[in-house]
């Protein structure tokens, strides 16, 4: 029994780069207002899940270093599956600490269990069509 599905590469390309954008962004975000991610975590129901792991205002630099960096070697397609990875785990303290503690119904929380779905398709799959460089 063949388990593989002929997908689109273009397809894969197109999924990527949308998926990298909010990871760019949200990196730009940090890196220009620190003081307003270090405000959030600050504000959040969990808050002390964040302070656990240090101070909020470097925990915010720190993230947008590693969101901007790892997003656009993403975009890019170099080392999917690694800059996936990177994303995906980072992704985790930011969920727990800034989007469960407002409650299930919360948007923000269902839009990061979409981006943990998208990153786990290039953890498990890392497609090698249309990137610059990917072992």
């Amino acid at each position: 029994m063949d388990n593989k599905i002929n997908v689109s590469g273009i397809s894969v390309l197109i999924f990527r780069v949308l998926l990298s954008g909010i990871f760019i962004m949200a990196g730009v975000s940090h890196l220009i207002d620190p003081d307003k991610a270090t405000a959030r975590i600050n504000a959040a129901a969990f808050k002390d899940f964040a302070l656990f792991f240090g101070d909020p205002y470097w925990l915010g630099v720190f993230t947008g270093f590693t969101l901007l960096l790892s997003g656009t070697a993403f975009l890019f397609g170099v080392f999917i599956r690694w800059s996936a990875a990177v994303l995906f785990f980072v992704l985790i303290p930011i969920t727990i600490t800034i989007q469960m503690g407002n409650g299930v119904m919360h948007g923000p929380l269902w839009k990061n269990i979409a981006l943990f779905g998208g990153l786990m398709f290039f953890i498990i799959n890392n497609p090698k069509s249309y990137c610059l460089y990917n072992k």
